[in-house]
């Protein structure tokens, strides 16, 4: 990573905020950016060179502004998610079509803005999840945007090569986003620990890891990492 740019999308999620921190930690200079770039400050002194900036994955317009602003880049992650979660039954449009916005249509229009920005050994990285291999009642339309993740990324992989494309698709991680749990949320670690493989709940440090992977290794391309301690298989 070391004189690389990056770009993470996204970047309230605890997930998004460790791969910028490791990244910077590694030597990239990073751009953290969301739709309140007021929000995305805090990361540690030590993470070196970031910067925030703003864009909605929803507002083309502001994908444009975001490429002109940025400039050249080496990496883009894309972590954003607007989970549509509910009975399929009561579901909204609006609410279907900001799921996608996250993490499909948004994508692609990052790719089509900034692809031409981006050094050819450079990499692009989205963010599936768990629920699309393993579905549940409530969760139809999260499933489905995630699913269409993994589809995306290899057509992305061959038009924009030899920039190269991949994805990563955590299972149930302690990145914040259960903490609205409340005691729900020790209950729910509990109950994934004794279930899958690796005996534990994952850490935002291990998304990190298969992240910066993704983004480095020359050789992997139009790839979905599952990194779920096995959850797909039980």
């Amino acid at each position: 990573m070391q004189g690389k740019t990056l770009l993470v999308v996204g970047g309230r999620s605890g997930i998004a905020r460790q791969i910028a921190t490791d990244a910077a930690e590694a030597g990239a200079t990073v751009v953290l950016a969301g739709r309140d770039p007021s929000a995305l400050a805090g990361l540690p002194a030590s993470a070196g060179q970031v910067s925030t900036a703003r864009v909605d994955l929803g507002d083309e317009e502001s994908i444009r502004q975001l490429a002109e602003g940025i400039g050249a880049v080496d990496y883009v992650v894309s972590s954003a998610a607007s989970p549509a979660n509910g009975p399929v039954t009561a579901v909204e449009r609006d609410d279907v079509l900001r799921a996608f916005d996250a993490k499909v249509f948004g994508p692609l229009l990052l790719a089509k803005h900034l692809a031409p920005r981006m050094a050819p050994d450079g990499a692009m990285l989205l963010l599936a999840g768990i629920v699309a291999w393993r579905p549940s009642a409530g969760k139809t339309v999260t499933a489905a945007a995630n699913g269409a993740v993994s589809f995306l990324v290899p057509a992305l992989a061959v038009e924009l090569a030899p920039i190269r494309v991949n994805a990563i698709s955590p299972g149930i991680v302690d990145s914040g986003a259960w903490d609205g749990l409340g005691a729900g949320k020790e209950q729910l670690f509990a109950k994934t620990a004794a279930k899958v493989p690796a005996g534990r709940v994952g850490q935002t440090a291990d998304i990190s890891a298969a992240a910066l992977l993704a983004l480095t290794n020359p050789f992997l391309t139009g790839e979905t990492l599952h990194v779920e301690g096995g959850a797909r298989w039980v």
